[in-house]
């Protein structure tokens, strides 16, 4: 019998910060996936977490967890595929400490993810996003601190991970003023900024309290700010914002939706996909495709530009209302 306590620890202490270098948000999906199957299966077997053994994580069992993702916890296929590919990393972790195991990591590896809605991505419109960036107030330090973040978070198409992770280092101002952003895959990108997301930066970063944090933007408590403290700013501000731009109401808003309204933007000023990878920090163009049928404007000229077919004339004639009559009663 195995003990998976060791292979755990091992996994999220070495292989994935160390020698995968995962960034600590998958880091901490992983560490949350785990716990949630784990629990899972020693609920199914009645006993301890800390009781179970490489020999319970069998095929069966995984998909008996994915099932019970989708029908009691009510995810979507999209984070049921998150979880199963985190169960795959971890069971093939497992394959080289394991040979043994191999026969059942194999199956696991084997278990096909789940075809996925492509939904057409959720963003602002340009009255939307003004009307949420002028939302904070300019006149309190917490206000100061959101303006910049909102003016960042939109102009840069940052994800929420890298917008609350920048540091002070990764900001300058000469000889021109850019941010550097270290994204997913550790691929690094420099932006330059607009000119009013500079004003919005020297701004709080005249207000900004001192202390020993060195992150960019930092709570009420002089700490890094988290991810979840941003979406609650976000929130505060689309339900302010909303009160002059009634529209606000009607979408599932999250900080995502500043990246894909960045995305748009740049799409429809400059009607080249691969400038929008570039600016985003995507490694293919594929990922990129999707703003392209959100983009009405790209479409509207794709229409415009393609001949239709020749609409054949006539008028339509009734027919007579005593042979209609007639033809009914047969």
């Amino acid at each position: 019998m195995t003990s998976l306590a060791t292979h755990v620890s091992v996994f999220l202490r070495e292989r994935l910060p160390l020698e995968k270098r995962a960034s600590e948000r998958t880091c901490e999906v992983y560490a949350l996936t785990l716990r949630l199957f784990f629990e899972f299966a020693a609920q199914e077997l009645k006993i301890r977490p800390s009781s179970l053994r490489l020999e319970h994580l069998d095929a069966p069992r995984v998909q008996a967890f994915l099932q019970h993702l989708e029908s009691q916890r009510h995810n979507s296929p999209a984070t049921r595929n998150v979880r199963l590919a985190a169960i795959r990393t971890f069971m093939r972790f497992i394959e080289y400490r394991e040979p043994a195991a191999l026969e059942q990591v194999q199956r696991i590896r084997a278990i096909p993810m789940k075809r996925t809605e492509s939904r057409l991505v959720n963003h602002f419109n340009r009255d939307e996003m003004q009307a949420l960036l002028d939302a904070p107030s300019p006149h309190t330090r917490e206000g100061i601190r959101d303006r910049a973040m909102l003016w960042l978070a939109y102009s840069a198409g940052l994800r929420v991970s890298e917008l609350v992770g920048l540091r002070m280092e990764n900001l300058t101002f000469s000889p021109h003023p850019c941010v550097y952003v270290l994204g997913k895959g550790r691929r690094e990108r420099a932006l330059p900024l607009w000119r009013e997301t500079v004003t919005a930066l020297r701004a709080w970063l005249a207000h900004r309290p001192p202390g020993r944090a060195i992150e960019l933007f930092l709570n009420s408590q002089g700490c890094a700010l988290t991810r979840s403290g941003f979406e609650y700013i976000l929130d505060k501000h689309v339900q302010a914002a909303a009160r002059r731009c009634p529209s606000l109401l009607s979408k599932s808003v999250s900080p995502h939706c500043l990246r894909h309204s960045c995305a748009l933007l740049i799409l429809q000023s400059t009607g080249d996909i691969r400038k929008v990878a570039l600016w985003l920090g995507h490694a293919s163009t594929q990922t990129t495709e999707m703003y392209l049928r959100a983009d009405t404007t790209t479409l509207l000229q794709i229409m415009n530009e393609t001949p239709p077919p020749a609409l054949r004339k006539g008028r339509f004639r009734p027919p007579d209302q005593l042979i209609a009559l007639l033809m009914a009663d047969r």
